[in-house]
């Protein structure tokens, strides 16, 4: 029971820096379309592919950036679900512990 509880606690650490990290890349989008919404319509920009650099438009990349941070989104709030049930299963696994601690230490006594 201890090592599923230590286990559980390693996977709600790694998710968090998963968390963090995405959190991060979806601040970065929003700054380069902050950037970008500055921008005429006509202007050329350009989109990193790869090692390379394509000519596009302004509406193409502020597209591509929305989709980015939507796919970001989404795999933000499902990192949160899968953590907030890592915590209940780890709340849970503490509270068998407690009971199996509990129950030991009863039959000691006795």
């Amino acid at each position: 029971m201890q090592v599923n509880k230590i286990e559980t606690s390693k996977k709600i650490r790694i998710l968090d820096v998963q968390i963090d990290a995405y959190k991060k890349s979806k601040q970065r989008y929003d700054l380069t379309t902050k950037e970008v919404d500055n921008f005429s319509e006509n202007a050329n920009v350009y989109a990193a592919v790869g090692r390379m650099f394509v000519m596009s438009s302004v509406p193409e990349i502020k597209g591509d950036l929305k989709g980015k941070q939507e796919k970001l989104d989404s795999a933000i709030g499902a990192f949160d679900k899968t953590k907030d049930a890592l915590i209940n299963k780890l709340k849970d696994q503490e509270n068998s512990l407690r009971e199996l601690v509990d129950n030991v230490k009863k039959r000691e006594v006795k």
